[in-house]
């Protein structure tokens, strides 16, 4: 390969060019799944990050260009570990997206050590609204996504009792303990409780165990190509109670598979017919470019930039570096943001609350049967 020398005065004009017009450019990064099974998820949270930036640009909204810096975490918490460590101490940028609850657990320190805002909002386990005032969450916790799969369970469809499939990680074990604190004040009962390894792909010694138990429904706590197999599984070996889930399953390819028409599932509750100029804007761009509704997940992660880009924006005005510190000091000193799904605030340990929603698979977008306000 030939490779043309510039001259040297040449060369240094050029790099002086491009210092200028990247001076005032402003980067965050997200440390999402973008290889192996749980690739999807990545694809999901990037679409609706990828466009709170290009709005953000679109409005100036700061000194310079928005970009949004990528690592890969195979939604592995040393994995996550390694990439959050390269944004942080390489990129050195203020404010990293995360996802998944053992990634963002394994990040949370880091984070807290170099005054990092990370800000999750995939991960449901419910312990993420203790990892430190530097990680936020722009997503319901289990606590509150399972509390409503309990009530309707047993409240709109008189089914008692409930055997979990869950995963062996920390949201597995969340979602557990959920289960087993909210079943039983609404006269139900968590009937059985089966592990299995993130890793797992055959589950028909399961199906059987579910069978013998004979429950009311299978709350499944998955996610990614796992979460597939498992529905598929269960239907193909004579499993017919109702499953439910919770968030994971707006993942498109769950919403296709045949086997998972009818299941429900828990997401936060978002107006995608909303007039307000936030969400409409989000919603109508989202479809023009992807021809579908959005998920909460793309909401989410549009949401996660677009709190950067407002409290950013502040921080200039008051002349003031946009940095970890002062962007926590602004976000305790901000009442309220327009987001898509309206304005919220955020409380003292850096969650949103947003009333949850209980809907059905159906093969297209999912069926609202019921919103619950938030807690």
């Amino acid at each position: 390969m030939i490779r043309k020398r510039l001259p040297a005065l040449t060369l240094a004009a050029t790099l002086f060019s491009s210092s200028v017009a990247l001076a005032d450019d402003v980067s965050i990064g997200a440390v999402f799944p973008l290889s192996g099974p749980n690739a999807s998820y990545g694809d999901v949270f990037m679409s609706g990050a990828n466009l709170a930036a290009k709005h953000a640009n679109e409005d100036h909204m700061l000194s310079g260009d928005l970009n949004v810096l990528y690592e890969d975490s195979q939604a592995l918490p040393q994995h996550g570990v390694i990439a959050m460590n390269k944004l942080v101490n390489v990129e050195e940028v203020p404010y990293v997206l995360s996802a998944f609850t053992g990634v963002s657990k394994a990040i949370s320190t880091l984070a807290q050590r170099s005054e990092t805002v990370a800000v999750n909002g995939g991960g449901v386990g419910p312990d993420l609204a203790a990892l430190g005032e530097y990680f936020w969450n722009v997503i319901p916790l289990a606590n509150n996504e399972v509390g409503a799969a309990s009530k309707y369970l047993v409240e709109e469809l008189g089914l008692k009792r409930v055997t979990l499939i869950y995963v062996d990680d920390p949201l597995g074990a969340g979602i557990l303990n959920e289960l087993e604190k909210t079943l039983e004040p609404l006269g139900g009962e968590l009937v059985e409780a089966h592990s299995i390894t993130p890793s797992a792909q055959q589950f028909s010694g399961v199906a059987a165990r579910v069978r013998s138990s004979n429950p009311d429904a299978v709350y499944i706590a998955s996610y990614g190509a796992q979460q597939l197999q498992i529905v598929k599984q269960l239907r193909d070996n004579g499993v017919d109670q109702q499953i439910i889930s919770y968030s994971a399953f707006s993942l498109p390819s769950l919403q296709a598979l045949p086997e998972a028409k009818g299941a429900l599932y828990t997401t936060q509750s978002i107006d995608w017919d909303s007039t307000d100029p936030v969400t409409k804007r989000f919603v109508d761009d989202y479809r023009a470019a992807n021809g579908k509704t959005p998920t909460s997940y793309v909401a989410n992660y549009y949401n996660a930039v677009r709190v950067f880009a407002l409290l950013a924006k502040e921080l200039e005005a008051q002349g003031k570096d946009v940095t970890g510190e002062n962007l926590l000091a602004q976000r305790k000193a901000t009442d309220k943001f327009e987001l898509v799904g309206g304005s919220v605030s955020f409380q003292d340990n850096g969650t949103l609350l947003a009333p949850i929603q209980v809907l059905e698979v159906t093969g297209g977008a999912g069926e609202i049967k019921k919103v619950y306000a938030e807690d």
